[in-house]
């Protein structure tokens, strides 16, 4: 999907599209050689969470850090965020039944309704244990530091490596994950991430491995370059990791 049909179907504007991009928030799955901006689904995905959080206030910076997080967790992020919106709605609904009350000439000076105090506080807690859980890591703060100045040709660069590797598992997928070929793309593809990301130990990749096929989101993103390509860097991750 081209960047113009991305913000015809989300009302966001292409500029502020191009602004995600340009500060590592959400870049398009291709660009053409003609210039053209591509979005796949899965970065639909990620961009429905970003409103998501944009609907409760969170800034930017959070909202990147949050979804960059190595162990970031979709489903219970979307529990976080509904119960954020409830706690949002209920406050509205009080709004609206002062209004509702004003309009029938009821006088009540009452403000307590205007305050955001219970939805701001439960807005910095979640920042809060996002940050505790998943920015403390050696993996996030690596990652931090390694991608903090990383220019928009430089992500675009890993980006492109990403898919040129990914695209090499889904050439050998049908074969065995345990093949000599399999495993020594398994290698390249730990020492990839610990170049461009974060130290990638065994215990780190295994959890990837898990992840490409538990994750609806990854698994998505990674068989755009061929169906079962997913779980076959699963397996032959396990059996690398077993080693």
């Amino acid at each position: 999907m081209k960047i113009s049909e991305v913000a015809a179907l989300t009302n966001v504007s292409v500029r502020t599209l191009h602004y995600y991009d340009q500060i590592g928030l959400l870049s398009p799955e291709d660009v053409t050689e003609a210039g053209y901006r591509v979005y796949s689904e899965a970065s639909l995905e990620r961009l429905q969470q970003i409103l998501f959080f944009r609907e409760l206030d969170f800034p930017l910076n959070e909202i990147k850090e949050i979804l960059s997080s190595p162990g970031y967790d979709k489903e219970e992020a979307l529990l976080r965020q509904r119960d954020l919106l409830v706690k949002k709605r209920e406050r509205i609904d009080k709004l609206v039944q002062l209004l509702d009350n004003s309009i029938k000439g009821e006088k009540n000076m009452s403000f307590k309704e205007f305050d955001k105090t219970e939805i701001e506080q439960a807005r910095k807690e979640y920042a809060e244990e996002a940050r505790e859980r998943w920015g403390s890591t050696d993996a996030y703060q690596q990652y931090e530091k390694k991608t903090k100045g990383y220019s928009k040709e430089k992500w675009e660069s890993v980006m492109e490596e990403t898919n040129q590797i990914l695209k090499r598992f889904a050439a050998i997928r049908n074969q065995d994950p345990g093949s000599e070929e399999a495993q020594k793309l398994v290698g390249e593809w730990k020492d990839y991430i610990t170049a461009t990301h974060y130290d990638c130990t065994k215990e780190i990749l295994a959890s990837l491995g898990l992840m490409y096929t538990a994750d609806e989101r990854f698994k998505k993103n990674i068989d755009q370059n061929g169906e079962g390509t997913a779980a076959f860097m699963g397996n032959a991750i396990e059996i690398y990791c077993s080693k």
